[in-house]
């Protein structure tokens, strides 16, 4: 390896590394998450190779749905929200 040029990597050997799914690793090549990532066209396709130090502070997200954070509601508005219910509930 000569000075100034990184290791690259293939997404299967950066999955590996990651401990992630390969499918993940192309998506976020594609995204451009991976500084320096390339995407190399042979006649028979394409593949990403992806630099070793771009691995180094990868952060990997949370598994599963991205939770949906609850509007947070001003003292006034939930008193007002508050008082429709008993009023409701009077009926």
């Amino acid at each position: 390896m000569g000075k100034g040029k990184a290791k690259m990597l293939t997404a299967s050997q950066a999955a590996k590394k990651l401990g992630a799914a390969e499918s993940s690793v192309r998506l976020w090549a594609r995204q451009g998450k991976f500084p320096g990532a390339v995407r190399e066209e042979t006649p028979v396709g394409s593949y990403w190779m992806i630099p070793e130090t771009a691995l180094d502070g990868f952060k990997m997200g949370q598994p599963g749905r991205p939770s949906k954070r609850k509007p947070v509601m001003s003292p006034a508005s939930a008193s007002q929200t508050r008082s429709r219910w008993v009023r409701r509930e009077k009926r």
